[in-house]
């Protein structure tokens, strides 16, 4: 993996005994400047600073989130439905790394059903971060449902390390509460207008609320347009995958139309086997 943005600035030829000192502390501390565009393997450590919320992690919305996508060359979303067949080795490690440094991962119901969610799990090379930061040892899954349709039977909600989130609208069903509180998860209501749809900007004030202001989505489709359209996405990372799916497959957005475009800016990009890994933080006006 190499840096490609931002650039590395290129040391000078001649430097002083002092610069020369400073640079060999900063090297013995971690990969210096010049050596950050060599294609090598990065430790977790060093892709968790470079993927590191901004402290304290309040957006607008009172919390942070951001979205971890991969897309193909012509826009699709998935291949037959999932994203894996898109996915990668390094793909996979910032997808560790993303998850490892959130409070809780958000994600729709159809993705649970068609990626077959599992809890997440702790994991050593985060748990002096997490316990630094005052997070349990892995971040609680929030699932996003209306119509509660889960099999509430599954690993996700009878066996997390941390409660499994359930995030309804205000009309869900007695009976499918009911059964998500009894697999053991915690029912969250967001919005309460009568046609029972589940409030995107809701979804992250009651998160919030219930101190989980680092959060990640990982989509599907519909529900990261539903965050985009609502104002609460603060930052996208996208991975490209150097591949062509062709077919009607969703983009990584699929939903209501913004009134006007969402400026966003480049913060970072880094580049393994063809793969590009793009990081763009929202502009706020």
């Amino acid at each position: 993996m190499r840096r490609l943005f931002p650039v590395p600035v290129p040391a000078p030829a001649e430097t002083s005994a002092e610069t020369s000192a400073e640079t060999s502390a900063e090297t013995s501390a971690g990969p210096s400047l010049e050596t950050s565009i060599e294609d090598r393997e990065w430790a977790l450590d060093e892709l968790a600073d470079a993927y590191a919320y901004p402290e304290p992690p309040h957006g607008p919305s009172g919390a942070y989130l951001r979205a971890n996508m991969v897309s193909s060359l012509d826009g699709a979303a998935h291949h037959d439905g999932r994203s894996k067949p898109l996915s990668s080795d390094a793909d996979m490690r910032i997808f560790g790394v993303l998850r490892g440094l959130a409070d809780a991962v958000v994600v729709g119901a159809e993705t649970v059903r068609r990626e077959g969610y599992r809890p997440a799990r702790a994991r050593e090379a985060f748990a002096e971060r997490r316990a630094a930061l005052g997070q349990p040892p892995a971040p609680a899954i929030a699932v996003v449902s209306a119509s509660l349709d889960l099999d509430f039977s599954r690993p996700l909600f009878t066996e997390p390390l941390v409660p499994t989130i359930v995030i309804t609208g205000a009309t869900a069903a007695e009976e499918r509460v009911g059964a998500a509180r009894a697999a053991g998860a915690q029912v969250v209501f967001a919005g309460a207008g009568p046609s029972g749809r589940v409030d995107a900007a809701a979804v992250v004030t009651a998160l919030a609320e219930l101190g989980h202001t680092r959060l990640l989505t990982e989509g599907g489709p519909t529900l990261l347009a539903e965050f985009a359209a609502a104002g609460v996405l603060d930052e996208l990372c996208l991975a490209v995958a150097p591949l062509v799916i062709a077919g009607d497959a969703k983009r990584i957005m699929n939903g209501p139309v913004l009134g006007e475009p969402e400026a966003f800016t480049l913060a970072s990009v880094l580049e393994e086997a063809g793969f590009l890994f793009t990081r763009y933080r929202r502009i706020y006006q």
